[in-house]
């Protein structure tokens, strides 16, 4: 801890129905473990929140009484068009991005910042299959697992939200305690083989991925982001 710090710093996560809950506890897991913090689940209300595993996790905060944020972190997942058409959400993600030091996000979060207006003309990454609509919500898209744009740091897809974490650790405390966490939650990722990506991936594997994506509703999910875009003014 720097000794000038004398308030602990302020973490939020905002919670929305159907976020990808590993967008969310990958790096609340790392990041909860921050020298002299605080971290906070943010909703609308305290009420239980599903996730699109089933898992429901319980907020801490709500939009009224949560503080003034160092760190604003916006999970993705199938459920990011619910916030971005909330009013509520978006003015209270709008209001504390503006005075954090850091805003940030994992996977299709960034389409959420987007939408708030966070990311305009701003480099920021997301999940591969989302990635190309950033540019509707006026930001540069980036195909990396961590992208750092002046204060905007922005993980790629679901597990880089791990990667996003440590970068932001290192960030805010520094290599030493970044590593000292890091031995701790044993955090050494030996991938069987490549193809964690569409660039590494086998093109047999690929199709297959794209047609679930088809069936799974990704064309139409694809076109209400972009209403959301048009809707808040974009384009």
């Amino acid at each position: 801890m720097e000794p000038h710090m004398t308030q602990p710093l302020q973490i939020g996560f905002l919670l929305f129905p159907g976020l990808t809950q590993l967008d969310l506890t990958g790096p609340a897991q790392v990041l909860s473990r921050t020298s002299h913090s605080q971290t906070h689940f943010v909703a609308k209300t305290l009420e239980p929140v599903p996730s699109d595993c089933g898992l429901s996790l319980m907020p801490t905060k709500t939009f009224e009484d949560c503080p003034p944020l160092d760190l604003v972190c916006i999970p993705g997942g199938v459920g990011v068009s619910v916030p971005m058409r909330d009013e509520p959400t978006m003015a209270w993600l709008r209001a504390q991005g503006e005075r954090a030091q850091y805003v940030t996000s994992v996977c299709t979060g960034s389409l959420v910042l987007g939408a708030a207006g966070l990311l305009k003309g701003y480099r920021a990454g997301c999940h591969w299959a989302w990635r190309d609509l950033l540019t509707s919500f006026g930001a540069i898209p980036v195909a990396e697992r961590v992208v750092k744009d002046r204060n905007r740091i922005t993980g790629g897809g679901v597990t880089a939200g791990i990667d996003f974490a440590f970068a932001m650790l290192a960030e805010l405390r520094g290599a030493d305690e970044a590593e000292v966490i890091r031995l701790g939650l044993e955090y050494d990722p030996q991938p069987f083989g490549a193809g964690g990506t569409p660039e590494t991936a086998r093109p047999e594997v690929m199709a297959l991925v794209r047609k679930v994506y088809v069936e799974s509703g990704m064309p139409a999910r694809h076109a209400d982001l972009l209403a959301i875009a048009e809707e808040r003014g974009f384009g």
